[in-house]
């Protein structure tokens, strides 16, 4: 059994004021974050900075003592970025942790720039700030993905290889139409992030706890001083919305399920010889000496269902929470930090997994079968004027007599041919041509070879546009 009310309550709520005891130890650390938001160090303090100068501006406190506020800030900004800033007990969270050591360095001050200002809107806005520059990251990071893949696809565009429905052959496509594939949802992914980051680029700050300000805070000031969009427009919303947190992890969770299914092809085409995975990316077995893993695309699989459970966990958490500020949303820094992070390595893990693997046309080739041309025999009716539907029928027919004669397609003679459907004529033996067959796909989005490198201009062009 702990023994309650031993536990100190650090500079905020020390004895004297509400509470009369301290705290359980054991609820010192149930309630601490600081293990985790101190990673917002950075933008907790560039927040107090623009609310120092917000306060000064209204007259809240002097020009001297808002010159000592920036000048203390700056010292506590510098000991972080040189690493020596001591958290201490009672630090509860980054933003007390920021107060205490700003008031041990510059005196009495230091407690001024609270004035006005709740950690409910405090932590909203360090969130926001945090995260839309991890934000800004990744749109870098894709960019490069996108750009240096793009021109891996160009580099491989003349090779062949089988494409698949239901895992089983169905037609010839390019390689690169293949793994362009993979990256149109990768784009997609992208144009989502842009879609989203400003709305979590809005300002919160000057909300106060729930109500608003108390002394007429400029906080469109705010705003442009700590470069947001724009103000949140109610401040009981403002404390307690997380909508930008729920949004970013579920637009994790669909680019990381698109890097899953990259992840499944390229395991299915390296077990089939296609590809060889860079060394770079497996591993081996600790008994079987002749294994060598795919680890990384593996690992990248299982990313998809744990973001997923992110996502959908704070969710679980957010959708009975009252208005306004509760202490439930602490929650959200831990899913988002780690969403965050694990998006980062898994774009460089797909980018160098992509860029190093190195497709083998002869195995991609020996995928292709003739079986695979039976559209193409059932178009080359249709060029003759049969509906599609009696030369599906028909196409069918002559693959159900070369596997009743265990022989491939493309060795049916133009007399067994005939047999089935006598418009076939001489020239229908140029149907059996892989390259052919390919090049009379040219639609937009198709997979002959100058739509393909179509849609690689356009990726790379847009890849180039975010940088």
């Amino acid at each position: 059994m702990s023994s309650q009310g031993t536990g100190a309550r650090g500079g905020l709520f020390g004895a004297g004021g509400r509470f009369k005891g301290g705290t359980d130890p054991i609820m010192e650390k149930f309630n601490e974050s600081i293990g985790f938001d101190k990673r917002m160090w950075a933008q907790d303090l560039k927040g107090s900075m623009a609310y120092a100068k917000a306060i000064t501006k209204i007259g809240i406190i002097t020009e001297e003592e808002g010159a000592q506020l920036q000048e203390g800030l700056d010292k506590v900004y510098q000991e972080w970025a040189d690493g020596t800033f001591e958290i201490k007990p009672g630090d509860e969270d980054i933003h007390t942790a920021n107060e205490r050591r700003l008031t041990e360095l510059m005196g009495p001050v230091g407690g001024k720039l609270h004035t006005g200002r709740s950690r409910n809107d405090q932590v909203a806005t360090d969130t926001r700030l945090w995260l839309v520059d991890a934000e800004r990251d990744i749109l870098k990071d894709l960019a490069g993905l996108l750009g240096a893949c793009g021109e891996y696809a160009r580099e491989h565009v003349d090779i062949l290889m089988a494409g698949y429905t239901h895992l089983q052959p169905a037609q010839p496509i390019r390689f690169s139409h293949w793994l362009m594939s993979h990256l149109s949802p990768i784009m997609r992914d992208t144009q989502r992030l842009t879609e989203i980051i400003p709305r979590a680029n809005q300002c919160p700050l000057g909300s106060g706890a729930l109500a608003g300000n108390a002394f007429g805070v400029d906080r469109e000031f705010l705003a442009a001083e700590l470069g947001f969009d724009g103000v949140t427009p109610n401040s009981l919303d403002s404390v307690c919305d997380r909508d930008f947190v729920v949004e970013f992890l579920m637009w994790s969770t669909l680019l990381l399920t698109h890097m899953s299914q990259i992840a499944e092809d390229v395991i299915i085409t390296n077990l089939l010889k296609g590809i060889d995975v860079d060394d770079a990316y497996a591993t081996g077995s600790s008994l079987m000496p002749q294994k060598k893993n795919p680890d990384a695309l593996e690992i990248l699989r299982g990313k998809a269902g744990v973001a997923l459970g992110r996502a959908v966990g704070f969710t679980a958490t957010l959708k009975g929470l009252p208005r306004a500020y509760n202490k439930d949303l602490q929650e959200d820094k831990i899913p988002l930090f780690q969403a965050v992070d694990t998006v980062k390595d898994c774009i460089a893990i797909t980018t160098g997994v992509i860029l190093t693997m190195k497709p083998n046309p002869e195995m991609l080739m020996k995928a292709l079968c003739p079986e695979m041309l039976a559209t193409d025999l059932a178009d080359y009716l249709v060029r003759k004027g049969v509906p599609f539907r009696e030369t599906h029928h028909i196409s069918g027919a002559c693959v159900r007599l070369a596997e009743e004669q265990q022989v491939s397609i493309d060795t049916l003679t133009l007399e067994q041919l005939q047999a089935i459907d006598e418009r076939f004529e001489e020239d229908v033996m140029k149907v059996w041509d892989y390259e052919a067959s390919v090049e009379r796909k040219s639609s937009i989005g198709g997979t002959c070879k100058k739509s393909v490198l179509k849609q690689v201009d356009d990726m790379t062009t847009y890849a180039k546009s975010l940088l």
